[in-house]
């Protein structure tokens, strides 16, 4: 039984460290931008199909294709944000929150129409040779993909930190998350910084949807489920803590896979409940400041 829960709590860090990864681009958008993208999971379920067709149209392996993955989903969010949420960026926080919503919901609907022209509404996968592949230690299986997922996951997430403290332009995106007006007064590039955080957050979601693909299927209705995961992910760390997201990410990933040996296919149903639970108990988050 021992051997058993403790199976159980690694491929819950497994799915966990992937909650993570997708969460922070959602948590880094709002804390900086103060704009919800309900479509992120949209993005997410982009970045999986493209690294879908490096794998199979150029034989490209899929972790060495996650870079290619994340420029081309920075320029592809960097784009979207000139096009679509620019101007609205500049609104005061309410009518933001609002108009980005109603953005969001609009690309919900559409994004997974273009996939299924592009990729059919068939499920796809991205398989290489050592996918199922593990070795063993004191009895318990550590899959090589989860694990490299997550050393992937470390590694952005180590990677963006230190770009947000140690970078002058990552300290300016801290003042204008927390006051852009400030911020722009002291010279700051308020437009660019937009633009740059935008496509920092679809670039983050594009390699979780990659990660994903190589342990689950690829459909075109992926993205609202994840969105929702990650919406509990930042919900529980707090909007705005990139580490804390990451966290809160194995936390839930945990906690879903013990639950599932009592609950089953109702497992669902954890994450809904914490997301209330936080949001009436503690709504800053675990991590968020009160």
């Amino acid at each position: 039984m021992f051997k058993f829960l403790a199976q159980t709590f690694v491929n819950g860090i497994n799915v966990g460290a992937l909650y993570g990864l997708a969460a922070v681009g959602l948590s880094l958008i709002f804390g900086v931008m103060r704009i919800l993208n309900v479509a992120h999971g949209e993005f997410l379920m982009i970045g999986g199909y493209i690294g879908f067709w490096l794998f199979t149209l150029y034989g490209l392996d899929p972790f060495m294709g996650l870079p290619l993955v994340a420029i081309f989903l920075f320029l592809f969010g960097a784009v979207f944000y000139k096009v679509v949420f620019a101007r609205v960026a500049r609104f005061h926080e309410e009518l933001k929150l609002k108009n980005s919503l109603l953005i969001g919901f609009g690309l919900y609907l559409i994004f997974p129409q273009i996939a299924m022209v592009l990729w059919t509404s068939d499920e796809r996968a991205i398989s290489p040779v050592y996918s199922g592949k593990a070795f063993g230690i004191l009895g318990l299986r550590f899959g090589y993909v989860p694990l490299g997922g997550i050393l992937v996951a470390l590694i952005v997430i180590i990677a963006l930190q230190l770009f947000l403290t140690k970078t002058y332009f990552g300290k300016s995106l801290r003042g204008t998350a927390e006051n852009w007006k400030a911020a722009k007064l002291s010279g700051i590039d308020i437009d660019r910084t937009f633009m740059i955080t935008f496509g920092l957050g679809i670039s983050l979601a594009g390699l979780a949807g990659v990660l994903i693909g190589l342990i689950q299927e690829l459909t075109p209705v992926m993205g609202i489920p994840w969105t929702l995961k990650a919406l509990v992910v930042v919900v529980l760390a707090g909007m705005g803590s990139i580490g804390g997201a990451f966290i809160a990410g194995l936390i839930l990933g945990i906690v879903e896979a013990v639950s599932a040996i009592f609950m089953g296919p109702y497992t669902i149903a954890i994450g809904m409940l914490i997301f209330l639970i936080i949001l009436m108990v503690r709504p800053q988050g675990l991590f968020g400041r009160t």
